[in-house]
């Protein structure tokens, strides 16, 4: 492509065009899907903002339709016996320990697993025997647990399974929930609830709206994105525009 440009022509190489049209259209791509990530995040703290100020019964009907972090009412029985210690997950302060998991049968035949909070490992270190840890029994009397749904955690890479076993309290890594239905069945809702600090029978509950990024920090990184986008353009402009051969006069280029 040549283009005359006023004094100066404008031709680009095959290379640098080829490269440009690649990585151009990639970085507002990146720019756009940064702009909808800030959307994402808004909703999801204006939904978490919404659910808490309202308590919506849990059950089996709506278990799927409720937002993340709705806060709840469950009416059922712990199970005392199958118990979960989620294993490496840090205090607020960053101490390393267990997060408890205790299966929670509702009046609906549905069974929903409550996070009752965070305990420390024992002085022996992780994965030692339950006998070790601090007493996780709480009554297996009817009771009404409040708190907020939330999704399953889950880790940024995960490598092999939970760690299912037969021994109770499983001590297990990040299961999912085909995982978790293998030990409690297909009853078993696929959320859990976080249990609110003036419910018995807890731990340490200080519970956080884990959203990643704010909305501001990715309308940062799409301004990066956009910034690269129109610094490409720029340089691509200015690398191949050059200055148009002098044209002689005729009378000079006659004596020539």
């Amino acid at each position: 492509m040549r283009l005359q440009v006023g004094q100066r022509i404008f031709a680009p190489s095959l290379v640098p065009t080829v490269l440009t049209l690649i990585l151009l259209p990639v970085f507002i791509k990146l720019g756009m899907w940064q702009l909808h990530r800030a959307d994402e995040k808004r909703a999801l703290m204006q939904q978490a903002a919404q659910g808490r100020a309202t308590t919506l019964p849990l059950n089996a009907a709506n278990a799927d339709q409720l937002h993340r972090y709705q806060h709840v009412q469950a009416q059922g029985v712990f199970d005392n016996v199958h118990q979960i210690l989620l294993d490496n997950m840090p205090s607020a302060t960053g101490q390393p320990g267990y997060h408890v998991w205790t299966p929670l049968k509702l009046t609906d035949g549905s069974t929903v697993l409550v996070d009752r909070g965070w305990v420390a490992y024992p002085a022996s270190g992780a994965g030692a025997a339950a006998k070790s840890l601090p007493s996780l029994d709480v009554s297996q009397q009817p009771r009404m647990i409040s708190g907020i749904v939330d999704e399953l955690p889950r880790p940024g890479v995960r490598a092999g399974n939970a760690g299912i076993g037969s021994t109770w309290p499983q001590v297990l890594n990040y299961p999912c929930i085909e995982e978790l239905r293998t030990l409690y069945g297909d009853a078993l809702q696929s959320r859990i609830v976080l249990m609110d600090k003036d419910n018995a029978d807890g731990f340490e509950r200080l519970w956080k709206i884990d959203i990643g990024f704010t909305p501001q920090r990715h309308i940062a990184y799409a301004v990066q994105w956009f910034g690269f986008a129109i610094a490409l353009a720029v340089i691509f402009v200015v690398v191949n525009l050059r200055p148009a051969p002098e044209n002689k006069p005729e009378q000079e280029q006659a004596h020539d």
